[in-house]
Parts: structure tokens; sequence; C-alpha cells
């Protein structure tokens, strides 16, 4: 397999639940050689969907990652979740990958959840290209598709090819690059297909959409505008190196169309992420920060396979019952062999790399080395956690941290038998550390075990797995919002600590200033003191201690959000100054400021999409106001309307019920969390 980085693509899969992701990803491994047969979702046999609740279902919720081979193109696919509450899943993948291909349904067009991993992959500078599928539906219409893009995400499209016929009268597509008509045998699973000369009945169709085709392109490319105006040819080789372009600066979203679950219109799309997506060449460094001492230096980061210095962020951590911890490792620069030592950025500490496998799905595949660019999954490291960035000790560099949601909702869970205690809490931390937004604790005032996530089904998914996957017998209470807490004014707080402990007195002075953040932009820990008289393990102290703080709250014991607090003096004397002592005056000092900055109790609120038909929209949208919810717009759709709304998390507990009985059941809704807001009785 080719090792050259321009025949490489590390692409994502991404879209709205239903829309087919896992349908078109297992189409082009089974195109590309990698499985023989094809698995279908629908019958649970899907090779991307190897967790068991995923077959069950019919949904999928780890990211798998595998590598396939098309025409020389080493090509990384990552399957992203397309369900809300997997948010994480999908947000963690674009930060690694180069390119997206974007699957969306010619039925439902642009649908929320579309919109939420559109918004994600514009954060991250994703390159995409759109797919428009199950255009053997009825209702189903490819230009709708292409204009709804171009009006929500207000970008360039540009068709590549247009259908023959739509729904039941799906035949095939014709390609406007060649101006030729492709068809695909039935017989042989769209293995092979037939192409062949225009008809009459879509030339004018086919030479108008050509036309509209090369005006995007040389709209964008100002060698090829010349040529345009001044009514010189253009070469299909021309308009393809012009395309690449604008699509990897962002400038033009190329669109194909086909059908994935009947085996039309995927070799095509494979070509496209060869031929418009990046290598990893292509798109700008990677930005980190490098840290000496206590300064931190903006620095990018080149892919180079052949940098003395290795770096990789792991964007991923699974479980396997037989290898144990598995990191996805995305590399960015040098490269790092079988059985070498490296240096956990984050953690601070080195770590032993005892396997590097190529992922295939399900199916592991042993390597020597894994170079910049490459996505390969490492076997022995003990302390790494997603977004832990790993290099060398000698030039320490962290890659920006992948930031996720905070989780909103929480269940108590006890083990069945006492024998089930310490393999839950076990669990759980495995859990953790695979999905950064699934957190447990320990209630101070209850005594319970508390778990908290994104969403009903995503706690739902969580506990099965520890039933099933990790056989751990437990029980689960009803669902508890998760609350936070907030400082609203600013304040300014001394505290002078000292004890004598076994005869030895430890002292402490520290001065901290705290104030409110903006909505939405987390805590914040800073230190304005730089005094090289203080050794590191003192600042370390004062920053860890904070930072457990924030997670224990102020005075309802919740979590803090949107709380900065800066440490402006140290009272040091090497005589009786103790890390002890700095750790238990930081606690006080964070105590007292934010005690007297007005804290007050905050409530998640959460963005709801409703997708109802027209007759059902009315009842749909009470129901939400009933529930203390806001309705923030309304759009008309083919058969109905989307209603976008929000509503306080507490109130919108068993709202699926509520929702199918006024609708007939006709209705669907998802939530994303939106912000934490002060709480309404």
């Amino acid at each position: 397999m080719s090792d050259d980085l321009s025949k490489m693509r590390n692409i994502g899969i991404m879209a709205h639940i239903d829309a087919g992701k896992t349908t078109t990803t297992e189409r082009i491994l089974y195109y590309s050689g990698k499985i023989h047969k094809i698995g279908e979702i629908d019958d649970g046999a899907a090779t991307m969907d190897f967790m068991k609740q995923e077959q069950e279902r019919g949904i999928t919720i780890a990211s798998a990652a595998i590598t396939t081979e098309w025409k020389g193109y080493k090509i990384n696919i990552i399957d992203t979740p397309g369900h809300v509450d997997f948010t994480a899943e999908v947000e963690r993948s674009l930060r690694v990958l180069d390119g997206a291909v974007a699957v969306i349904c010619a039925v439902g067009h642009v649908q929320p959840q579309t919109e939420t991993v559109w918004r994600q992959a514009d954060e991250f500078n994703v390159p995409r290209i759109c797919f428009v599928n199950k255009m053997d539906r009825i209702g189903a219409d490819f230009f709708a598709a292409m204009s709804d893009v171009k009006e929500k995400f207000g970008c360039e499209t540009v068709a590549l090819e247009v259908p023959i016929g739509a729904g039941q009268n799906f035949e095939g597509v014709i390609d406007l690059f060649e101006m030729k008509e492709i068809r695909w045998n039935e017989d042989d699973e769209g293995e092979t297909f037939e192409v062949t000369d225009l008809s009459d009945a879509n030339k004018a169709l086919a030479e108008e959409w050509r036309e509209k085709m090369i005006d995007a392109i040389a709209s964008v490319d100002d060698d090829l505008g010349m040529l345009y105006l001044e009514g010189e040819a253009i070469t299909n080789e021309q308009l393809k190196t012009a395309l690449r372009n604008a699509v990897i600066a962002r400038k033009i979203v190329p669109f194909l169309c086909g059908s994935s679950r009947h085996n039309q219109g995927i070799q095509p799309l494979i070509d496209a992420i060869t031929e418009y997506l990046p290598c990893p060449t292509d798109i700008p460094p990677a930005k980190g920060i490098q840290i000496k001492k206590h300064e931190e230096t903006d620095v990018e980061v080149p892919c180079d396979p052949d940098a003395k210095t290795p770096i990789g962020l792991v964007f991923k951590i699974q479980y396997d019952r037989e290898a144990g911890i598995l990191c996805f490792v995305r590399m960015y620069s040098g490269k790092i062999t079988t059985g070498s030592q490296i240096y956990n950025v984050a953690k601070k500490k080195r770590e032993r790399v005892n396997r590097i496998l190529r992922v295939n799905a399900n199916h592991m595949e042993q390597m020597d080395s894994v170079s910049a660019g490459d996505i390969a999954v490492f076997v022995g490291l003990k302390l790494a956690q997603t977004g832990d960035t790993i290099g060398s000790e000698g030039m320490p560099i962290l890659l920006e941290s992948v930031n996720f949601p905070e989780p909103v909702i929480s269940i108590a869970i006890e083990p069945e038998t006492l024998s089930d205690s310490d393999k839950l809490r076990e669990t759980l931390e495995i859990l953790s550390r695979e999905d950064p937004t699934f957190t447990s604790r320990d209630d101070a005032e209850t005594g319970q075990l508390v778990i908290s996530g994104m969403g009903e089904l995503h706690l739902d998914v969580l506990v099965t797995r520890i039933r099933d996957d990790f056989k751990v017998g437990c029980r689960v209470g009803a669902p508890q919002v998760t609350y936070r807490e907030a400082v609203t004014s600013s304040a300014d707080y001394t505290e002078e600590y000292s004890r004598v402990l076994a005869g030895k007195e430890n002292a402490a002075g520290l001065t901290v200033h705290c104030e409110p953040r903006e909505t939405g932009s987390g805590n914040l820990y800073t230190c304005t003191v730089t005094d090289s008289n203080i050794p590191d393990e003192i600042y370390e102290a004062i920053k860890s201690s904070m930072e457990a703080c924030f997670n224990s709250g102020i005075k309802w014991g919740y979590p803090c959000t949107d709380t900065a607090i800066t440490v402006t003096g140290i009272k040091y004397d090497e005589t009786t100054a103790s890390t002890f002592a700095f750790e238990a005056a930081s606690a006080e000092a964070f105590d007292k400021v934010c005690c007297s900055a007005n804290p007050e109790m905050l409530e998640p609120v959460m963005n709801v999409d409703i997708e109802s038909p027209t007759e059902f929209v009315g009842d749909a949208m009470s129901q939400v106001t009933q529930r203390g919810g806001m309705i923030q717009s309304m759009e008309d759709k083919a058969g109905g309307s989307v209603v976008h709304a929000q509503a306080p998390m507490a109130k919108m507990f068993g709202f699926t019920t509520t929702l199918r009985s006024v609708t007939q059941g006709r209705a669907s809704f998802g939530m994303t969390f939106s912000h934490f807001q002060k709480k309404t009785n």
C-alpha cells in the first residue's frame, strides 16, 4: 500500500441519523475490495457497526476507523454517528480529518443534525463533498437538496453529475465532465456499470448543468475565469485541477448522487474523494503550543514524516476485551515505531508503545511504525485520554485540545451485588476515558454513584454496555438534570494559611481574583505571578487544587461554569512552604472568593428540533411551550415542517412519548445542548 502522502486521504462520513452514512461506507469498502460481502444495517450485519448495540439499534455509536485502497490511493475512513447524543464522537473525528463526505438525504435534504455536523466541520475548516443519497425514494429531489445546502450554509455548490430520473424512475447519473450516462447493473450488486453516450432526451439537461459547473469553477479561479471570458476551450484536466484547489480552499462544495442501498453512484464518489479531497500535506499545518518552563509559544506543526520530533493526537479511546485500551492516534509529524518510548505532553509522563495496529473495522493488522499524516491504533498507553498529545520530552508541543460539551443529564447507578462494586467503578473509568462527555462521581449528599451524559439515549446505551459488554450487574435510578454554578460579580480575597504538622510549620499565602465569564466560555484559571524563586511544584499544586475546586462547586456542590479565577499574588517562604499548604490555601481561597462573588445556580437549556407533518405542527409546538420552551423559528419542507425551539432540560423528560401521542407517531425530534441559564422555578 502506498506511503506517498499525496496518495493518502483521511476522510470522515458525516450526516443526519438515517441519511445512509454507514450504508455508503459499506459500499465504499465493498467496491474497493476491503470486504467481500455487503452487510446491511437493517439486517444488523454492517462491517462498520461492529458493537452489539449498533447492530441491534441500527445506529452508529462509536466512530469506527478503517483503511482501504482505491486505484493506488490509501483512504482512512472514519464513520461518525449521526445521533445528537453522540456529538462528541463526531467532534473528535472531525478534529483529525483532512476532508469529509456529507451524506444528504434526497428526500429530507438538510436535517437538524446535518446542520450540527456542518457547523462542527466549519469550525475545524474541513473541506467537504456532498453525496445526495436515497435518489430511488419517492419524493427524492437532487436539485432541491443542493439549493437547501446553498441556502442554509451560504456555500457555493456545484453538481459534478445530475440524476437520470428520480424516485422509482431513478436509472443512473450523467457525468458532467465526460458528458456520458452511467447505469449500474443490478445482477452483480452494482459492481459493474454501463457508460453510454447522452440520449437526446437528456442532452439539454446535461448541457445546462455542465455550463453551470464550468461557470461556478471559473468564478473561483482567476486563470480559468480569463479563459472562460475570452471564450477559450477549457479542458477537463484544467477544470478538475481548479475544482480540487477550490474544494481544499473551501470555496466550493461539489455534489454527487446515487442510492447506496441499491449500489448506485458509489464508484464516482470514491473517485471524487481521491480527486478533490485534500491529502495530509494540502491542509495548513496543525497549530500547537510549545511549553517551556512557564512560557507557552504558539507553533505550527507541518506534516513531515522525516521530522525528528514525533507528534500525534489521541482522538479516540476504545476498550477491547482482548487487547485492552486501544488509543486511536492521528500522526502530525515524525514517526513512531513499535516498542518505542513516547512522552504524553498533557500528563507529563513517559509511556511505551507496545504495538501499533492498522484497523480494518473490527479486524486489526500489525504495523512496524506509523508516520505523519497517517492514522493508527496504539496498544500499551496506560494514561492517555482523548485529546492528549504524544511526542518527545525534548520538545513538548501540545496540540490544541478538543473541547467537549458539558454532560447535562445524570442518573444514579449502583451495583447489584457487593462483588460488582469494584468492577463497576473500573468499567466507569474505562467508559469515561473512551467518551469525555460521560462522567461519574460520588454524590456527597446522598452517597450515590452518579453518572452523567449528553442525553437519555446516550446514558441508555452506556448502561447497556456496562451490562452486556462488561458483564457488570447494575441498577439505575430516574434521570436527573445536571445543574451548574457560576459567579455573577467580581471579588478579591487574600488567604493566609498556617498549620503545624509533625512539629513543622506549613505556611502559604495567596491573593486571588474572581470574575464571571461570557456564557458558554467555560472556566479559566490563570496565574499572573512569575517568580523564579518559586518552584514549579508550587505552581502545579495551586493549579490542580483550583481546577479540582471548579468541579466541586461553590455553594450547592454542582460543578462551576463560566468562572475565571486569577492568582495575583503568592506569599512564599522556602523554610515553611509545602505543596500541601498551597493546595489547602488554594481551596480555602477559592471558596471564600467565589462565595463573596454572588454565585447562582444555572440549568441546562437544550436546542430542540422537531420534524412534523404540517397538520400536527401546532400540537407539537404547544407541547414545547407547555414545558417552558421558546419557539425560535420554523421552516417548511416537503411533507411537513421543522420547528426550532429551546427548552429547559428538566422539563423535557418523557417528551418522546408525549410528542408521539399528539402526532400519531409521525413526528420526530432531536435535542442538543445549547447553554446554561439562571434556574427558573
